[in-house]
């Protein structure tokens, strides 16, 4: 039996490079960072370097990054000490959002008791410009916009100029989940207004249980978690030096081979879109996962045209068979109700039958695509 992993928007596989790395610092760099001596000095260093080399990448100041747990940890710092600390009364966010998002706002609005918004999503899986403009020229409070760049479970990419712009013209904060996108696609946040972003290294081939956040310079956000004073006191505790690391260390290895990696994987994704299309009658490419402008090239989420009594066994078929895939995000997948994404833009017709994600990544081969669609269709036709 064949493996086959296609679910890299879940988590993916650790390159070489950083586990080589992150045992070097195991092995030699075990000092408490916070401590004064030479070994503690030592893991000190690496932790303000990685600082300094992820601003770099992302055109800030290496006073704006604050290493976390990964992306929901950044997700709630910036949500609740927004409203805690800047007196937000009012989030607009979608319904599409990541759970870290939307259930952190959810709990916000029931705690604090502030307004909630939802913009508009249309059927491609992109949001209303015009709703959120709307909802921002009529909103009286202080209000945030918290809107994924990529989504994790269709692909849609946000304008995330336009929103800053929108945001900057409404003198309203704005915080993305950037979870999806760091790592694959080059930011430059010289450009956008964006005050807080989440990030995960697990999704650009770095460890799991590190990220960071982006918080904006003198945005007055303050501390989720007491203790200590890492983290410029944002973030008590000792930090993961060995994590930090090999998030370091893959990130520059994302940025170092970015444009020869993206159009590998970009074409592989257009194979697999292709060999669906050939192989199988009546497979639909679920909101603009096909669009390769307004989609990541990273996944595709399509809907099978397969039988009721076929459908519940689909993802256990396709493990058994050594294919690893989703039927929406990881942190949903093992629950029994359906995507909250796919709800809010595919028909009833349509929401009747499995909808797969598959993403990929330079892991990936055409031969593995091939070997899947082969599964597929016997699955299908018997």
């Amino acid at each position: 039996m064949q493996k086959v992993y296609f679910d890299s928007a879940a988590t993916t596989k650790l390159r070489p490079e950083v586990i080589t790395k992150m045992v070097s610092v195991l092995n030699e760099d075990y000092g408490n960072p916070s401590s004064t001596h030479g070994f503690g000095r030592s893991a000190k260093n690496h932790i303000e370097q990685t600082r300094k080399n992820i601003a770099g990448y992302l055109g800030v100041k290496a006073s704006e990054i604050i290493f976390t747990s990964g992306g929901t940890e950044a997700d709630n710092l910036a949500l609740n000490s927004a409203v805690r600390d800047l007196h937000v009364k009012h989030i607009i966010t979608s319904k599409i959002e990541h759970h870290a998002v939307l259930h952190t706002v959810q709990e916000i609005e029931s705690h604090f008791g502030i307004d909630i918004s939802y913009v508009d999503i249309n059927t491609d899986g992109s949001i209303d410009y015009k709703h959120l403009e709307s909802l921002l020229k009529t909103s009286k409070e202080k209000t945030l916009v918290s809107l994924m760049h990529v989504n994790n479970e269709v692909g849609t990419i946000l304008d995330i100029q336009a929103v800053s712009k929108l945001c900057k013209e409404y003198d309203a904060l704005f915080h993305s989940d950037m979870v999806q996108s760091i790592g694959h696609f080059e930011v430059d946040f010289n450009e956008l207004q964006v005050d807080f972003t989440a990030v995960s290294a697990h999704k650009f081939h770095g460890p799991k249980g590190v990220g960071f956040a982006y918080i904006r310079k003198n945005s007055g956000l303050k501390p989720l978690i007491f203790g200590g004073e890492q983290e410029r006191g944002y973030r008590a505790g000792t930090e993961s030096v060995h994590n930090i690391v090999g998030m370091d260390e893959a990130l520059r290895l994302a940025y170092e081979n970015m444009d020869e990696e993206k159009q590998y994987v970009r074409e592989l994704k257009q194979y697999f879109i292709d060999r669906l299309k050939k192989s199988i009658d009546g497979v639909k490419f679920n909101a603009n996962c096909c669009d390769h402008e307004h989609s990541t090239y990273t996944l595709i989420n399509v809907c099978l045209p397969i039988s009721d009594d076929k459908a519940g066994i689909l993802l256990f078929h396709l493990d058994i068979n050594g294919i690893a895939c989703s039927k929406g995000s990881a942190c949903q997948s093992g629950s029994s109700k359906g995507s909250h994404v796919l709800s809010e833009i595919l028909s009833e017709e349509d929401l009747q039958k499995p909808s797969v994600r598959f993403s990929f990544s330079k892991y990936n081969t055409r031969e593995e695509v091939d070997y899947v669609i082969d599964v597929l269709k016997k699955f299908i036709d018997s």
